[in-house]
């Protein structure tokens, strides 16, 4: 049983910082790319970076300068630093992982925190 759980969401000012992190466990031998997702109100989800096990990186146009993907082998997690927030990333976020173990290889998804930007 593999399992991702992400923390550090809540509710910070437009202009404001905050730093998810996510933290994959189980019976896990490797992750390959490990990412962030989101999905705001009646929207479809949308990426909003990703980054391979060597730390190459890709960003969704609205959010590159501002927010950081990055990730500990070691430990199995990755996070992602929003700064410079605005009420438009309000969303839950979500990550994932390519995770390969005793069962086989897939992706998986954590439950999602809840980001909300005030203007």
């Amino acid at each position: 049983q593999v399992q991702l759980v992400e923390s550090g969401g809540g509710l910070v000012q437009a202009g404001g910082s905050l730093r998810l992190s996510c933290a994959a466990s189980g019976r896990i031998w490797s992750i390959d790319d490990m990412g962030w997702h989101r999905q705001a109100p009646g929207k479809q989800r949308e990426l909003v970076a990703t980054i391979t096990r060597r730390g190459d990186t890709i960003y969704a146009d609205s959010v590159k300068g501002r927010f950081t993907i990055s990730r500990d082998n070691t430990k199995n997690t990755v996070s992602l630093l929003m700064n410079s927030l605005k009420p438009e990333d309000t969303a839950v976020y979500s990550c994932s992982g390519v995770i390969t173990g005793p069962f086989g290889g897939a992706k998986y998804w954590g439950q999602g925190t809840q980001v909300t930007v005030s203007s």
